[in-house]
């Protein structure tokens, strides 16, 4: 088994559960990985309740994954907020879905967030520089 299908209690998986489709998408990508052993799906409306310990489980876990439906990046601001560094991020409209107000979720648009989760080449993120996101490789 490689590290990416070997379970990974140690990395945890928040998301996006936004009122549409790429928020269902980020939903059901988090639930699949957890599933699949990739890493334990934790609560991203713990993180934004101020709950200390989810809190601090989330600080002191080896990764963070988070997900997110679009480019609102509602989890990532959840997680921001409170200080949590970020391990890997996706943002599924990043992955060519488009966003609608209907719940329809295509299975291979889930295969396709699942699979650049778990991509090695994701990168961390480094935080917001000027209202805008960047990635580690932009320190270079």
């Amino acid at each position: 088994m490689t590290e990416d299908t070997h379970p990974a209690p140690d990395r945890l998986i928040f998301c996006c559960s936004g009122a549409s489709n790429v928020g269902v998408l980020s939903f059901q990508a988090a639930i699949r990985l957890a599933q699949e052993g990739f890493g334990v799906f934790s609560c991203i409306a713990g993180i934004g309740s101020h709950n200390p310990p989810m809190i601090r489980a989330a600080k002191s876990a080896g990764e963070r994954v988070v997900i997110d439906g679009c480019p609102v990046g509602c989890a990532r601001k959840i997680m921001d907020a409170n200080l949590i560094t970020i391990d890997r991020y996706v943002v599924v409209t990043e992955l060519g879905i488009g966003k609608t107000h209907t719940f329809d979720v295509d299975a291979l648009d889930l295969e396709t967030v699942v699979e650049e989760v778990k991509r090695e080449g994701v990168l961390p993120l480094k935080g917001l520089v000027d209202n805008r996101l960047v990635k580690r490789e932009d320190d270079a």
